[in-house]
């Protein structure tokens, strides 16, 4: 028991033996008080006695109750007592963690100046000794420089020779290691040269940028080098070490950097480094000493005129700065604790590394400054720890442990006051809250299963009034409740969508659009929806479509419901699948059969990307749409227009346990408990589509592999939408979409790919923008049809399985394509990722391949190579001649509340020469044209917050019918009319009644077309 309770037992005991005596003295006091006051009444005195005492008594009474309420409030009462203790219990918290933080902060700086001092000792000590051995060398190289002075020019005749310099030089460059090579220019004035070169049997050679690669002797050709030009004077190498013996007859002074280095050495009297170089024959970086040799002695204090008029020659020493930085590191036992890296500062603004590449993850960096004796090139040494500064242990360990230890005595000390409440208490209180919680969560699902359908039928009701309403006449107060309302309700709905879906399938009251809709384009966004997910599972995961040229192009059905089934199958596919492929195809029933190439689990040669699948027909066995043999059978209506698709979605996953797959469609329920905290999901995705496929009259089933994959078909039957038999055989022959660049259409591409269904998807994709394909299985059989010149190449297309497979074939393949003299075809290389081939294909310089990264869409294959290739703007058609005559320097005002569209649509307009400007919104559009205005047209998006286009249109109508009646009187001016065309991708909201209706001239759906944008911008010609 600790001693707070027994402190608090202690009043509580004391406390009752206190109201027991006072009791006890009252009850006594009081019956002696009334019982003198009756026999005493007449004496005034003792009366007044009395009253005194019995005062007395009561106040004494009233401050024993209050501290018996004090008691009870402050420590007797739970309630309070909890509350205190816990905010002493806060505020010992609070102190103690703040005083761990000052602990760690104080520890770990101690920490990092410690090691900040040691960066900056072993720093100095490594540039100190760097510096003292590039002087030793320089001293060496300088007295060479007297001996050449002394033995060559104060001897006649001199002593040396070539042969003599070459023998000293190899025999003393023990003295020299740090030394690549030594040579020496004799300065030979213009009028000395016809005799010098007489004298020498050789004529002096221009530099041509040896100076500053310096290569050896087998790879360098003194006798192709050209004459030095004339010029006032002239330095030729006469004796040079054999290593860089190549280098003699050759003039320094005809190098500008090399010129300058020897002009600086001679007038100053000093060692004079060059730029870093890359030195070729180790191709390590270096830099060249030069000194001045000097016909006499001079006094320090010589002018640089003296020194110019006393110069012999020059001589010239290779310094391998790598190696001289390697050897020093050698020597020193840390050398493997930090990174070093010399840099040249003479432009502190470019600085050029002279050794070390090494890239540290710790921030701590010291600079050394260096000095090599050259006062106009400037060094320093920069060096950073190899290994990140570890964690600060002591201090983390230090810091927490006081954090630890507080918080532990703060817990006994609650955990004592805590106490005083029961265990049984405690336990009735939370069976209770147990009961409750239970009861709640029962009521909350049933309120949920019962409710939510009734709310869709009023909301329904709610959001379809307040569409009505808001193009009444409302002042802005009353519309800004109505756009109010009906964002509420929209997100309200969105809610409650899943669970009424569901509902509605139980209870077979789902009902199905019946609409125009391009399958190609649904599938294709289908895959930009999946494309970012499928990234994050690497790249080892791809994603591709396969529609057949038999399916029309233009449906009649539910797209949204559609791609609903599509999203919920594909969507459990990247759920389950790491590596290999999804692959979606929908082909016509009665051509399954004859057009689909089945794998088998065993086998893999066949599929997408080389991983074993499912039986994909087993997945349809069952199928009312096929007999029992396998073979399709017709369409039971007798109506013309009627497809029926068979659509698949084959994924290379974990596949479902067999356990499992008869629960696989049952709402709410997953393969395993753990589905669904590790992946997500309520389980009704698979129940909804399979209502959805039944109401398409179609059906669905599946096939599952554990470890292999599963694949999933459904089929339903839509309607065609193709205005007529001649459109449906023109897209079943070229299965193109609309949007083909006339730029690409008719070009001929070459796919390299070995795998056949691979091939096929690509093929696909490519000739869907008006390309034809030719394939080939390898890069050599690619070669030999490039090669025999039957057909134009245009571009070639190669699988990077392809390409990584075999480099040496890949670089003949390149090479091949470079021998082109013109017309060379365009190389691309078609990729999961673009970070997984930019490495592979940036070795081939100039011919390198274009990557074009997957999955393949015709919208962004197009783009891709028309980017490539420099045609056209984005994968967009070019404009028209007619249509850029039409709109060329024409104001234009787009209004869209989505950033990304105006910048979309801006951009469409802006390539057929339009002056373009954007607004948010349709208030903003209202105040910019208002008339007068210079804007020529108007592009305006229908639905926007705030004001729609239907209503910003109308006020501007009426502000140009106000503006035409003020300026009515003038016969010579005329009415003012802006034309605006309605600009929405809903088709089915935006009408063009609804667009004639509030003041519209025209209707452009998103994106733009250039045939539709031509007829409406030709139809208001006039009024621009």
């Amino acid at each position: 028991m600790s001693l707070l309770h027994v402190f608090g037992f202690g009043l509580k005991v004391g406390h009752s033996l206190w109201m027991l005596c006072c009791w006890v003295v009252s009850v006594v006091s009081m019956n002696w008080f009334i019982h003198g006051g009756i026999e005493n009444t007449k004496t005034g005195f003792l009366g007044d006695g009395r009253k005194m005492w019995v005062e007395c008594w009561e106040r004494i009474l009233g401050k024993s109750w209050k501290i018996h309420n004090f008691y009870y409030q402050s420590i007797g009462s739970k309630k309070v007592r909890i509350i205190w203790w816990r905010r002493v219990l806060a505020l010992w918290l609070l102190f103690w963690v703040l005083a761990s933080m000052w602990v760690f902060w104080y520890m770990n700086g101690q920490t990092t100046e410690r090691r900040k001092e040691a960066l900056a000792s072993m720093c100095d000590e490594r540039a100190r000794m760097l510096q003292d051995q590039f002087n030793v060398s320089m001293n060496h190289v300088q007295a060479m420089s007297i001996l050449i002075s002394t033995f060559h020019h104060g001897k006649n005749p001199s002593a040396i020779d070539q042969r003599t310099f070459a023998r000293y030089t190899e025999r003393t460059a023990f003295e020299r290691p740090l030394t690549s090579g030594v040579a020496y220019a004799v300065r030979v004035l213009r009028s000395e040269r016809e005799q010098f070169e007489k004298q020498q049997g050789w004529t002096i050679k221009r530099m041509d940028e040896l100076g500053h690669n310096p290569v050896q002797k087998d790879d360098y050709t003194p006798e192709a080098l050209e004459p030095s030009p004339i010029q006032e004077e002239y330095a030729p190498v006469i004796f040079a070490q054999d290593t860089i013996s190549h280098v003699v007859s050759v003039d320094v002074l005809s190098g500008k950097e090399d010129r300058e280095n020897v002009l600086r050495a001679r007038a100053s009297g000093k060692g004079v480094l060059t730029a870093p170089f890359r030195l070729l024959k180790s191709n390590r970086l270096g830099v060249i000493l030069t000194f001045a040799v000097y016909k006499r002695d001079l006094p320090s204090n010589a002018t640089p005129e003296e020194r110019i008029e006393a110069t012999d020659g020059y001589l010239g020493g290779v310094f391998d700065i790598e190696s001289l930085v390697e050897k020093l590191l050698q020597q020193l036992a840390s050398k493997q604790t930090i990174f070093v890296n010399v840099y040249d500062t003479t432009n502190p603004s470019h600085p050029i590394s002279m050794y070390g590449s090494n890239v540290s993850n710790d921030e701590l960096e010291h600079v050394s400054s260096l000095n090599f004796g050259d006062p106009y090139r400037k060094h320093e040494m920069r060096c950073r720890f190899k290994q990140k500064s570890p964690w600060p242990w002591l201090a983390i360990t230090t810091s927490v442990a006081i954090a630890v230890i507080a918080s532990l005595v703060g817990q006994i000390l609650y955990a004592t006051v805590s106490r005083i409440v029961k265990v049984e208490e405690d336990y009735k209180e939370m069976m209770e809250l147990k009961k409750k919680a239970e009861a709640a969560d029962v009521a909350k699902s049933q309120f949920l299963a019962t409710v939510s359908h009734e709310i869709r039928t009023p909301m329904n009701g709610v959001l379809g009034m307040l569409d009505m309403l808001i193009d009444t006449e409302l002042d802005g107060t009353q519309q800004d409740y109505v756009r109010t309302a009906q964002g509420s309700g929209k997100t309200l709905v969105s809610l409650i969508n899943e669970v009424l879906d569901q509902a509605k399938v139980e209870s077979g009251k789902l009902e199905l659009e019946e609409v125009s809709f391009d399958l190609r384009a649904v599938l294709d966004d289908v895959l930009s929806l999946f494309s970012g997910k499928s990234q994050e599972k690497g790249v080892e995961l791809e994603l591709a479509v396969y529609i057949s040229d038999r399916v029309p192009k233009i449906l009649v059905g539910d797209p949204v419901r559609f791609r609903q089934i599509i999203s919920n199958l594909m969507g459990n596919s990247i759920k389950f699948t790491k590596a290999g492929h999804i692959f979606i195809t929908v082909h016509l029933v009665e051509e399954m059969m004859d057009s689909i190439e089945v794998e088998t689990v065993s086998s893999s040669k066949n599929t997408l990307s080389g991983y074993p699948v499912a039986d994909r027909r087993r997945s349809w066995e069952g199928f009312r749409a096929f007999n029992q043999d396998g073979s399709p059978c017709s369409l039971k209506s007798s109506s013309s227009d009627l497809i029926n698709l068979i659509v698949s979605v084959e994924d290379t996953g974990a596949g479902i346990p067999l356990e499992a797959q008869s629960r696989i469609f049952t709402p709410f329920m997953q393969v395993g408990p753990s589905i669904s905290r590790t992946h997500g999901g309520t389980g009704i995705g698979l129940s909804i589509s399979k209502y959805l496929v039944s109401r398409m009259n179609g059906e669905i089933g599946f096939v599952s592999v554990p470890e292999i994959g599963s694949t999933f078909t459904f089929t339903a039957v839509l309607r065609n939408g193709s205005s007529n038999s001649n459109e449906q055989q023109s897209q079943q022959m070229n299965g193109q979409s609309n949007s083909v660049s006339s730029e690409l259409k008719g070009m001929t591409a070459l796919l390299v790919d070995h795998r056949p269904t691979r091939a096929k998807v690509s093929r696909y994709h490519i000739q869907r923008i008006g390309i034809h394909v030719q394939a080939v299985s390898d890069l050599n059989e690619g070669i030999s049809c490039i090669g025999s010149g039957n057909m134009v190449i245009n571009m070639v297309l190669v699988e990077q399985e392809v390409w990584e497979r075999d480099a040496s074939t890949s670089t003949l393949f390149t090479s091949n394509l470079s021998k082109f003299d013109h017309g060379a075809p365009k190389l691309f290389l078609l990729a999961k990722h673009t970070s997984s081939s930019r490495m592979n294909t940036t070795i081939f310089g100039v011919y390198s391949p274009t990557v074009i990264t997957k999955p393949l869409r015709a919208s962004k294959v197009s783009a891709d190579l028309q980017r490539a290739l420099g045609i056209g703007n984005k994968g967009n058609p070019i404009p028209s001649l007619s249509l850029r005559n039409l709109l060329i320097g024409r104001k234009i005002l787009i209004v869209d509340d989505n950033k990304v569209n105006l910048r979309v649509a801006a951009g469409a307009l802006k390539k057929y020469g339009a002056d373009v400007e954007c607004a948010e919104s349709g208030i903003k559009a209202t105040n910019m044209l208002k008339p007068p205005h210079p804007f020529h047209a108007c592009f305006m998006d229908i639905q926007m917050p705030g004001m729609d286009g239907f209503q910003a249109t109308r006020i501007i109508r009426e502000e140009e019918h106000r503006y035409n009646n003020s300026i009515h009187h003038d016969d010579n001016v005329s009415n003012w009319h802006v034309p605006i065309l309605a600009m929405t991708a809903d088709v089915i909201q935006a009408t063009h009644e609804e667009c004639l209706k509030c003041g519209m001239d025209g209707y452009v759906s998103k994106p733009f077309e250039a045939e539709q944008l031509y007829r409406e911008v030709s139809r208001v010609v006039p009024f621009l």
